[in-house]
């Protein structure tokens, strides 16, 4: 299914027009009569992985339904510096009200799956894979999410209601690994995987034997990753995570662990540079 799809997706553009335009565009509204027509070119001022091209369009089509957009390329394609993406016709006072909340989404979601693709390029993803985490900006998590997925990496939870991860203070909270696990078991649906952090060798062997799925292994040094796998021997997936960087993920991956979880692709991937010209 597109991302544009999504019955959700209206309401998130539709949140960020009214908070750009309100009671109208004053600018361009003085400047441009409404019934001008005009053309436009989206240009990547710098090479670029796409994310978004729907979101774009559909932002435009929010503000006037017979603006038109014809794509040069398609999300997940490579784009060079100073290639055309697209050519957008219509509504002139409509394009450039519409510009910088539609240019916001594409050049945010483009990088995050930019800087997605530079992560999976320093890993074997036929032996490991890249997660996301829920470190994602409020109300754009759908979109963040996708744009990991278009770099090539793989979601974690969507949000708490779809996965269970028992963390350090659930288990304060319950008071052992073994406790926590067991009141989740009485209660959680049969269909899900249950995954616990840990923090050193102790707290893996606790959630192995506790009957954990996946264990997440917190801040680990790349020894301690080691000695987890051999520890697990296969019996659980593991996961690694917190302060994964594009320094450190290659080695990381090396250790053996299943999963490394980067929460930077989305709470700190840098919006791309991209540029919408009239003609």
């Amino acid at each position: 299914m597109k991302l544009e799809s999504d019955f959700r997706i209206d309401t998130i553009i539709d949140a960020a027009l009214e908070e750009d335009i309100g009671n109208g565009d004053i600018t361009t509204a003085s400047i441009i009569d409404s019934p001008a027509k005009g053309k436009a070119r989206l240009i990547a001022k710098e090479e670029i992985l796409l994310a978004g091209l729907g979101i774009f369009k559909r932002v435009l089509t929010r503000i006037d339904p017979d603006i038109t957009v014809k794509w040069n390329f398609d999300d997940g394609d490579t784009v060079p510096s100073g290639h055309v993406i697209g050519k957008i016709s219509g509504s002139l006072q409509g394009i450039l009200t519409g510009e910088r909340t539609a240019l916001n989404f594409l050049q945010h979601l483009s990088g995050i799956a930019t800087l997605t693709k530079k992560y999976v390029d320093k890993i074997d993803p036929s032996k490991i894979r890249v997660l996301d985490t829920r470190k994602t900006t409020p109300g754009l998590r759908i979109l963040e999410k996708y744009a990991v997925r278009v770099g090539g990496g793989f979601n974690h939870r969507l949000g708490l209601f779809d996965g269970i991860l028992v963390k350090d203070n659930h288990i304060a909270a319950a008071g052992s690994i073994t406790r926590a696990l067991q009141k989740v078991r009485e209660t959680a649906p049969h269909t899900l995987k249950v995954e616990v952090e840990v923090e050193d060798s102790k707290g893996l062997e606790e959630a192995i034997a506790a009957g954990a799925d996946v264990v997440l292994l917190d801040n680990m040094s790349l020894e301690d990753m080691k000695k987890a796998v051999l520890v697990a021997k296969g019996r659980v997936l593991l996961e690694a995570s917190g302060g994964v960087t594009l320094e450190t993920v290659g080695e990381i991956a090396r250790t053996g662990v299943n999963l490394v979880s980067v929460g930077a692709l989305t709470h700190s991937a840098r919006s791309v540079d991209i540029s919408l010209e009239v003609d």
